[in-house]
């Protein structure tokens, strides 16, 4: 879509997209690949997307027609839904946001403010399915050898990651600022990224598919600690095994001492573990973390057992080894001097190592696009930027990305949070300033929106973009894309 003009040198004009103010040549585009100069025009090299949902068709998602019997009415919203991505930025910040459309849902007259925001305060979180130990938390994350991030807390079968932020995009290098920038937007688009972690592994990131570990495609996120693991298959391995341990980095839990071992009357086996005893049946620390059985570095789980107790062992006693996700298993036999010897595996607990599997989860990446909507965004929307805030706050206005639903932040300002894989295929873009440009649209009925100080001088109906030959149709909330 065409531009205003603000300057020209020779040929060359300049665009007023971002801060950067690129002078651009005829027939090409400026540093960040969004603006373009045509014929002395600048114009948008993307279209701008609009989406449709309907429910005429049992539900399934139909393309939007941007020009032919639509008459521009909203009749179930979001069947139709303006989203800001190829809508341009408000630079400079006085400016209103390039698209504030109207249309009327079931009587009630509604406001959609779309803009691209230029984002130096934004990072992703990135969730890692996977059981292997990444890196020790506060460890440096890496993109082509440039710090990008750091390593966060574990959570429950999975490795968090921090990446981007303003420190890293502008507080270093020249080639950190950039290789944050590009890590950032390849992530946020879905594409997959190598990083490598201090101290750690070397991993390929991509939203919507399973992490590769050191070279190893991972297949299943643990289906919980080893306690917990336990605690869900104690009454299957009830009177085919006299002893179970899964063996876990963090909490590596024992049949016969855990709580639902005594519920069940398993007698004691004289069982000696290493590591630090928690509760009965829950061990902390049995070994080092790594990418071994359960996420610990071993690859002989007998190496957590210390000798067992003569006075409660006994020869012939039988004994299950498992990880947490059922990728490692092993069935063992106490000889006569009371040491464990490998031995085949019974056909009912190699059913039971493969619910175990079956309980578990596909192992992705998910990749959430993080940043925080400055003032100068806001006045895009209003002439008192904190009043959008306020409104935000108090559920007076919608806060979308692309279409997609966002977690807003309690506290001050509009820090959100999107799933990338909900938004349409390259939603986001940069300016080598550096800095990421990812849509946000505000929806509210028009009275709000003129309560809060709108630029209502810049209402226009949906009905005005029917004709526009830079629209792209795009399926409405189209799901994974992955």
């Amino acid at each position: 879509m065409a531009m205003e003009v603000t300057a020209t040198s020779g040929d060359k004009i300049r665009c007023d997209a971002c801060p950067v103010m690129c002078y651009i040549k005829p027939g090409a585009a400026g540093a960040c690949d969004r603006y373009a100069n045509q014929d002395g025009q600048l114009v948008r090299v993307d279209p701008h997307i609009l989406l449709e949902r309907t429910v005429e068709h049992g539900g399934r998602v139909v393309p939007f027609q941007a020009s032919g019997d639509w008459d521009g009415k909203i009749v179930n919203q979001p069947d139709v839904f303006v989203t800001a991505i190829g809508a341009g930025t408000t630079y400079p910040d006085y400016k209103p946001a390039p698209f504030i459309v109207s249309s009327e849902v079931d009587g009630v007259d509604m406001v959609t403010v779309v803009t691209e925001g230029i984002f130096s305060y934004c990072g992703v979180k990135v969730k890692i399915d996977t059981d292997r130990h990444l890196g020790p938390e506060t460890a440096t994350v890496r993109a082509q050898g440039e710090a990008v991030g750091h390593v966060t807390t574990g959570e429950y079968g999975s490795q968090m990651l921090s990446l981007g932020g303003v420190h890293h995009l502008t507080g270093g290098s020249k080639k950190e600022g950039r290789v944050t920038c590009d890590t950032l937007m390849d992530l946020s688009n879905c594409k997959p990224v190598e990083l490598t972690i201090d101290g750690g592994a070397t991993v390929i990131v991509q939203a919507g598919h399973p992490p590769v570990v050191n070279g190893v495609a991972e297949e299943r996120m643990r289906v919980g600690c080893g306690s917990a693991t336990i605690g869900m298959f104690a009454k299957q391995w009830h009177g085919k095994v006299d002893e179970v341990v899964v063996v876990d980095d963090h909490i590596t839990g024992v049949l016969s001492e855990h709580q639902a071992g005594k519920l069940l009357d398993i007698a004691d086996t004289g069982i000696k573990m290493k590591g630090r005893r928690s509760t009965p049946g829950r061990y902390f620390q049995v070994a080092e973390p790594g990418t071994g059985w359960g996420g610990t570095n071993i690859s002989d789980p007998l190496s957590v057992l210390g000798p067992f107790n003569a006075k409660e062992a006994r020869p012939g006693l039988t004994m299950l080894m498992v990880s947490t996700t059922g990728e490692h298993s092993g069935y063992y036999v106490l000889d006569e001097a009371l040491r464990p010897v490998e031995a085949e595996m019974p056909r009912d607990l190699r059913l039971s190592v493969e619910r175990i599997q079956e309980n578990c989860e596909p192992a992705l990446c998910t990749v959430l696009f993080m940043a925080g909507a400055g003032g100068s965004l806001r006045a895009g929307v209003t002439d008192n930027p904190v009043r959008l805030t306020r409104s935000v706050k108090d559920a007076l206005t919608r806060v979308t990305s692309g279409g997609a639903p966002v977690y807003v932040w309690p506290g001050g300002g509009i820090t959100y949070m999107v799933d990338v894989t909900l938004m349409p295929a390259g939603a986001f873009g940069y300016v080598p300033t550096p800095a990421l440009v990812a849509p946000i649209e505000f929806t509210l009925k028009l009275a709000d929106y003129a309560a809060l100080g709108g630029h209502m001088d810049y209402v226009r109906p949906l009905s005005s973009l029917r004709d526009s030959a830079e629209l792209r149709p795009m399926p409405y909330m189209p799901g994974r894309r992955a």
